[in-house]
């Protein structure tokens, strides 16, 4: 199954996410199909931009969002 998550980079206490697709069997940080994102936590207020062609174009191939990214995709 393919899924929309969130992909750790940046440093130690100071987290910066990927939004990706990869199989839901990889790892976290692991192998990804396509980025279609990021996500600055560390900002303020914190910083979400999204690709929203793109996301509506996995949606519709079958490609589940993680709990996560639905409310960052709602809230961005």
């Amino acid at each position: 199954m393919v899924k929309i998550r969130l992909q750790r980079q940046g440093k130690k206490k100071a987290p910066f996410y990927h939004i990706v697709v990869a199989d839901s069997r990889s790892k976290r940080d692991g192998k990804i199909i396509e980025q279609l994102g990021t996500f600055d936590p560390m900002t303020e207020p914190s910083t979400v931009v999204l690709d929203k062609e793109k996301v509506e174009k996995w949606i519709k191939n079958g490609a589940k969002p993680t709990d996560t990214v639905k409310r960052l995709m709602n809230r961005g």
